[in-house]
């Protein structure tokens, strides 16, 4: 299964308005691996970014002046995105952009393109709801090191996505039906006989008896003497 999880960097929050796509980030994900065949793009859009999306991603119409243009490499883009789920945080705003530069260069919309679109914010979203589910906050909850991103990168936070997707997917059993079925078989239909096996007893050492002892000991002073294991006894 081939993923590719996208970010964009646009001039501004509008597509429909005139706003265009600076920045292009895809990290390819080949079956749960990382293939390191990423793709990074700068692009020239032809106008200025809004002084509050300079703030957000720091680049300049200077720094951007002798970019390609979008038209100049749509094909390879598409090349690169041909048949793969598209992994986007928020992703009908990446989508949207991504369809507007797409219909200026008269190439058909993204969907055409690609297998489908996943967006990891309304997963996190059931996943975690209530909560904090930017970027940033699923990378604490994560544990994903983000120490690096001062700004927004589009390359960068195609590669923390990655990390972060990894990590909220982990365990899933539709995961562990796909390896099963890798190997030509399920794990419905896999009977083991576990009566061939016998499991060794390890006993606690002396030093373990005397840490489980002292841990008791503690509760039961901090109940007041009150524990049920030592009312019992």
């Amino acid at each position: 299964m081939r993923q590719v999880f996208l970010d964009t960097e646009t001039t501004g929050l509008y597509a429909d308005n005139g706003d265009r796509v600076i920045e292009i980030g895809c990290v390819e994900l080949l079956n749960r691996k990382l293939t390191g065949n990423n793709k990074h793009l700068y692009l020239n859009p032809g106008r200025d970014s809004h002084e509050e999306a300079i703030k957000i991603h720091g680049l300049t119409t200077e720094f951007l002046s002798d970019k390609p243009v979008f038209k100049a490499v749509a094909a390879d883009l598409l090349a690169y995105l041909q048949g793969a789920e598209l992994i986007i945080h928020n992703a009908p705003f990446d989508v949207g952009f991504l369809n507007m530069e797409l219909a200026l260069a008269g190439l058909p919309p993204l969907h055409e393109h690609v297998s489908g679109v996943t967006d990891s914010l309304a997963m996190a979203k059931e996943l975690y709801p209530g909560k904090r589910n930017s970027l940033d906050g699923l990378c604490a909850r994560l544990g994903v090191d983000n120490s690096g991103r001062t700004l927004h990168g589009a390359l960068l936070d195609a590669e923390l996505l990655a990390d972060v997707y990894i990590n909220m997917t982990r365990g899933q059993e539709a995961l562990l039906m796909d390896a099963a079925s890798a190997h030509g078989t399920s794990l419905a239909a896999r009977n083991v006989d576990l009566s061939a096996f016998q499991l060794p007893v390890l006993s606690a050492s002396q030093h373990e008896l005397a840490a489980h002892e002292q841990v008791l000991l503690e509760l039961d002073k901090a109940s007041g003497g009150k524990t049920l294991w030592r009312v019992a006894a």
